[in-house]
């Protein structure tokens, strides 16, 4: 079969892009279709996919698209549907806010979409995008219609996790079937005495402010490990933000898979605050390395930490909710082992073999209605 990967565009290298690499090395040799690239924004994280074969849709002629894409957003139908796909046989969309899965497909040919989340500011734009004006309150509404009926073209969903397949069924009427995404896992490790840990994006929507004056509040050291482009302008005003706030902590910048490995062998918790992440890949890694996890009820990492067993989890999302665990946590006991054997089920190798095994199963059913009904 002709196999062709599309996702929204590359800006960074998240979740979302971590999961399509592992797709990509599944299908190594078909060509990955995106809205835009932003070179800059990636910055050493371009390796990851400088050798792919990768068709960028016309929106990467729009001036200063990679700064205002989301403002161009009225126009994704057209990025989309302006691509020529008529020449595979299974195409499989990896969609999130920019809405790849609106791509046009052969009616014989096999679309499978696996869906990070409904576009959020999309369809709960009250939390995510509060601000805007009325011409983009149109816009939007006009786009959740079209996103509705782009969805119903999708042949099969999958998702990362039960919090998000609810979201499709709510808005979509679909059914996902959960894949959780793919981790590199170290299984091998034990958590340490010398600080508590945040390791991700650098960004006020990742509330790691939270973090910082909680453990100020408790006097407790904190190492905050930043991935991304640490020269992009938001990354280094979010970074000054929190040098403000003060309290003991040290920040790093991208470091190696070695440092990473050591940083987290003096680790005694991963703080992982976010309150609406669907789900993530650090807190499974910092399990991978014996590390418990200290997370948000209220997010889709509940799926992932074990409760009282691989790491605690808060109810309120405040510094005074954040200071109570941290208190909890240090009387109790968590064994690096269990936290190995949860993040286990969550390596590459389970994700490639129960993909695989899926879009095999899609293929079939696909070829039998075709004979179904050329007989």
């Amino acid at each position: 079969m002709k196999v062709a990967l599309v996702h929204d565009c590359l800006r960074t290298y998240g979740d979302a892009e971590r999961v399509l690499a592992v797709i990509h090395q599944i299908y190594p040799q078909a060509p990955v279709f995106t809205a835009f690239i932003d070179r800059h924004r990636l910055g050493d994280d371009w390796q990851h996919f400088a050798d792919w074969h990768i068709c960028t849709s016309w929106a990467q002629r729009l001036p200063a698209i990679a700064r205002y894409y989301w403002g161009y957003r009225g126009l994704c139908p057209y990025f989309w549907e302006a691509l020529d796909l008529s020449g595979f046989d299974l195409v499989l969309s990896s969609s999130g806010g920019y809405l790849s899965h609106s791509v046009l497909t052969r009616a014989d040919a096999l679309h499978l979409c696996y869906c990070h989340t409904p576009s959020r500011s999309l369809w709960e734009p009250a939390t995510y995008a509060p601000r805007l004006s009325r011409s983009s309150n149109w816009i939007d509404t006009n786009l959740r219609q079209y996103d509705f009926y782009a969805m119903q073209r999708v042949d099969q969903l999958f998702t990362n996790s039960e919090t998000v397949a609810r979201r499709i069924q709510k808005y979509y009427r679909r059914t996902a079937t959960v894949v959780v995404p793919p981790v590199k896992v170290a299984a091998t490790g034990k958590a340490g005495e010398r600080y508590y840990l945040y390791a991700g994006e650098l960004a006020p929507q990742q509330q790691v402010d939270l973090v910082v004056q909680a453990c100020r509040e408790l006097e407790q050291p904190l190492v905050i490990v930043g991935l991304g482009n640490a020269q992009a302008p938001d990354y280094q005003a979010y970074q000054s933000y929190l040098r403000q706030l003060g309290g003991t902590v040290q920040f790093i910048d991208n470091p190696s898979k070695a440092e990473m490995a050591q940083i987290y062998a003096n680790t005694r918790a991963l703080i992982f605050p976010r309150t609406d992440a669907d789900f993530g890949f650090t807190p499974v890694e910092a399990m991978g390395y014996g590390v418990p996890v200290i997370a948000s009820a209220q997010s889709g990492i509940r799926e992932v930490v074990l409760n009282y067993r691989t790491g605690l989890l808060f109810a309120e999302a405040t510094v005074a909710g954040l200071c109570q665990t941290l208190t909890q946590f240090e009387g109790l006991r968590f064994f690096s082992h269990a936290c190995i054997q949860r993040a286990e089920e969550f390596a590459e190798a389970t994700f490639i073999d129960r993909f695989k095994w899926l879009v095999a199963q899609a293929i079939d059913a696909n070829q039998q209605g075709k004979e179904t009904t050329s007989t």
